[in-house]
């Protein structure tokens, strides 16, 4: 119902007349109600099955989308009603409520892997704001779980009285949350989207003590949901396998590593000219001259260092070893360059951490070892210490290279986030995507895939629509290929699109 206002002195109201429903969904509704009038529950339920692919579709399910389309275009008779007459039908299939055009099931191949996938990944998961000044919170962390995110990062502390632990981004202003609470929220939101594997990234910088009090922590707070392997990986899991478990990785205590790491220096960055089709994001502009006059002298103490294995002297103490066996996914870089850190060993998987410069750098001198290292490994890319602001990165580069992990600060807010966002609403909005088969794949002569060759662009288009006539269309260097599933039409929106 709509209306206007005429002359100032009376309001007009008018209803605003459907469309007619076309032949093809008169034929549908008329063999699927039995050439009735009304179409019940148990009728849709069948043309859900068999028009609609939903092979799983019960009678409830059926009417409970019945319900919700007389509830909406019947308000007094919702209570009388419960079946579909041809308008209600007509307007199901063009709802782009109750028939979206993209679903949400998950149609990925999810028995390969972690490392063949994309993970939604988020940074400083626990902050509300900038990465300075705001309070540290459970919120973002329920938001970002129920959104689908996969990987949330916690930065563990000690509080003051070093009996404890907090979560904050450390050597800031941002006010603390107590670890537990930060527990507990994982625990209940993890799985409210999705069923897959929840990583917990942690950047540690505990006592041993209170790294014994962590997995104390950890074991009673997930108890079953809990993964961790008897013995470390030589090869990572498939989502499928680890459903409705909670991974931890990070750092193993001191006592364990073979060797020391070398602390990464940082130098400023220049700012790359070049500009792709997604532009710069507004909020690196204001940024540009604050972010190289104390990019140098910041990263000396930012977040840059996050996943270097030197660490104050209290931390480097040995840890316990329940702590360690909690860890199934260890992370850190070994001793030696970016050549060595990306060095894929055959009995041993591992989590490497790069920052957004480190990758552009690693991109322009080791691309195919990169490539070849996320084959195997995790890579894990995160923003560096100068977006005070909590402002995004192109992710592009880290998909191109194979990374895993490309961790944005999911409290902010630009094209990139939108990016981000739109790209793990694929495949049913689980959180993982399965990288394309050219990242995974080894040449004839063990090449990989290189990022920085020049490629033909492929310039055939195959697009497959499902309706009731099929036909078959030839356009230049475009290929439409249209053919009829048996029987009759699988999504009906793309009808509307064909």
């Amino acid at each position: 119902m709509g209306s206007y206002r005429l002359c100032l002195c009376y309001t007009r109201k008018f209803k605003v007349k459907e469309a007619e429903p076309p032949e093809d969904v008169r034929q549908a509704f008329k063999k699927y109600a039995d050439g009735g009038a009304t179409m019940s529950a148990e009728q849709f339920r069948r043309f859900l099955v068999e028009s609609q692919g939903e092979a799983v579709a019960s009678v409830a399910d059926a009417q409970r989308v019945v319900d919700q389309v007389i509830h909406k275009r019947h308000h007094i008779a919702k209570f009388s009603r419960h079946a579909l007459t041809l308008d209600d039908f007509h307007h199901f299939l063009f709802s782009a409520d109750l028939n979206p055009p993209i679903g949400s099931e998950v149609h990925q191949d999810m028995t390969a892997p972690l490392s063949h996938y994309f993970i939604y990944t988020g940074h400083n998961s626990y902050l509300t704001g900038n990465q300075l000044s705001s309070d540290c919170s459970d919120v973002p962390i329920i938001k970002a779980l129920q959104r689908g995110v996969r990987v949330v990062e916690l930065d563990i502390w000690p509080n003051s009285a070093k009996d404890d632990v907090h979560v904050l981004h450390g050597r800031t202003l941002t006010t603390p949350v107590e670890l537990i609470k930060c527990l507990k929220s994982i625990r209940e939101n993890a799985f409210a989207t999705s069923p897959y594997p929840v990583i917990i990234t942690l950047e540690d910088h505990l006592t041993p003590d209170l790294q014994s009090k962590v997995a104390q922590m950890i074991t009673q707070t997930f108890g079953e949901m809990l993964y961790y392997p008897e013995a470390e990986l030589k090869e990572l899991l498939s989502p499928e396998d680890l459903k409705h478990r909670i991974i931890i990785s990070t750092k193993p205590p001191k006592e364990y590593l073979e060797a020391k790491g070398t602390k990464e220096s940082s130098h400023s960055e220049k700012k790359d000219a070049e500009d792709d089709i997604w532009g710069n994001d507004p909020l690196d502009v204001s940024l540009a001259r604050q972010d190289n006059k104390t990019e140098g002298e910041t990263n000396e103490h930012s977040h840059e260092d996050e996943e270097s294995d030197d660490c104050e002297t209290e931390s480097c103490q040995p840890g316990g070893p329940t702590y360690k066996r909690l860890i199934a996914i260890h992370a850190g870089k070994p001793k030696g360059g970016l050549k060595e850190a990306l060095k894929v060993e055959a009995d041993k998987v591992r989590r490497l951490s790069l920052s957004e410069q480190a990758l552009e750098k690693a991109a322009e001198s080791h691309s195919t070892d990169v490539v070849r290292f996320t084959q195997k490994n995790i890579l894990r890319v995160y923003p560096k210490g100068t977006r005070f602001n909590s402002s995004n990165y192109k992710p592009l580069v880290g998909w191109m290279h194979g990374a895993q992990m490309v961790a944005f600060n999911m409290q902010g807010y630009g094209r990139f986030l939108w990016l981000m966002h739109g790209m793990f609403r694929a495949n049913g909005g689980c959180g993982y995507v399965k990288k394309p088969d050219f990242l995974m794949s080894l040449g004839p002569k063990n090449e990989v895939f290189d990022p920085k060759a020049k490629l033909d662009v492929k310039k055939t288009l195959t697009v497959t629509v499902y309706m009731g006539d099929g036909w078959h269309l030839d356009f230049k260097q475009t290929h439409f290929d249209l053919y009829s599933p048996p029987d009759f039409y699988t999504r009906w929106h793309s009808r509307s699109a064909g």
